[in-house]
């Protein structure tokens, strides 16, 4: 079934109201040809911690698992956010960036999960090997953008809910999940641009507001209008990885000064970096965006508990 026509759907692709995310085909070859990559390491050995125990007041128990993926826990049920477990991120398995460190908490190691929050369909967000694995050992509710039941299905998935901007769903009695906008694009293959809408999602417990940004550029009033519209965050968990070189990702990824300014913009208590240190996706080193993340919360005069780097499988308790 085809959506309405709105501010960011005209009847055929989904769009950014006022500007693009991504890039045309002369701007990927400007950057393949012209590519300053920093080296990675081949492998990082990570040493995880034990899971938390589930919060039983209404907090939340938010374990970085790698990139953009979480553990959140909560006394009403446990919820991954883009899970990916495998080992490359890409159209098939032998092909696409190769991870650099294992999984902060492995796939089998998981407690069910009953409720999985897909933000796009790019494949370092989302993985099918894993979606597969999960629907059919944990058989959860998948929550995700417009466009993607299709994929979804495809994967095994059965319990399957799509939403628009500003759409919420409860999966439990007083647990609320509300997709926000971002400034992004989706394309799983050739002829597929912006086929399916993108976002982040917006958690209210009953006690605690989680923000889970997904991918994107900067954008102040955005941000502030989520802020607004929502409430400050309790915990955000926002991206600052996959950032250089700047005139090809800046309106698709923030660098960690943006997300800073995000962290501020939304309003929110506590942050959490995410979509870093696990894939190498553009030019910069592994530990660029950590070391710049304190950089700018230097700048800014943020504390450092105030917005946190991970180790993966490193939990904090908001």
């Amino acid at each position: 079934m085809t959506p309405p026509v709105t501010d960011h759907f005209n009847g055929k692709t989904f769009f950014n109201p006022g500007r693009r995310a991504d890039a045309g085909l002369l701007d990927v070859l400007r950057w393949q040809f012209n590519r300053q990559r920093t080296p990675w390491p081949r492998w990082v050995e990570i040493s995880p911690s034990p899971l938390p125990a589930t919060p039983q007041d209404g907090g939340v128990a938010a374990t970085w698992v790698n990139h953009s993926t979480f553990l959140l826990q909560t006394a009403q049920g446990s919820l991954l956010t883009d899970p990916v477990f495998s080992d490359r991120v890409g159209p098939v398995s032998w092909a696409g960036p190769r991870r650099v460190h294992a999984p902060g908490v492995a796939f089998g190691a998981l407690p069910r999960i009953d409720v999985v929050l897909l933000s796009h369909d790019h494949y370092d967000h989302c993985d099918l090997p894993s979606l597969r694995r999960l629907a059919r050992e944990h058989q959860p509710q998948f929550i995700a953008p417009l466009g993607h039941r299709a994929l979804l299905a495809g994967a095994g998935a059965t319990r399957i809910i799509e939403l628009d901007w500003w759409q919420a769903h409860q999966p439990w009695a007083g647990f609320t999940v509300t997709l926000t906008p971002t400034q992004h694009w989706s394309r799983r293959s050739i002829g597929g641009t912006n086929r399916r809408l993108w976002g982040g999602f917006y958690l209210h417990t009953g006690t605690r507001r989680v923000w889970f940004l997904g991918d994107s550029g900067y954008d102040e009033t955005l941000f502030r209008e989520i802020g607004r519209r929502c409430g400050a965050p309790d915990l955000a968990l926002i991206p600052i990885g996959a950032y250089e070189p700047r005139w090809f990702m800046q309106a698709a990824h923030m660098n960690p000064e943006e997300a800073v300014r995000t962290h501020h913009d939304a309003g929110a208590q506590r942050s959490v970096a995410m979509h870093w240190g696990t894939f190498q996706l553009t030019d910069e080193g592994r530990e660029e965006p950590a070391h710049a993340l304190r950089q700018a919360r230097n700048a800014a005069g943020l504390a450092g508990e105030k917005f946190l780097t991970l180790a993966p499988g490193e939990s904090l308790v908001a």
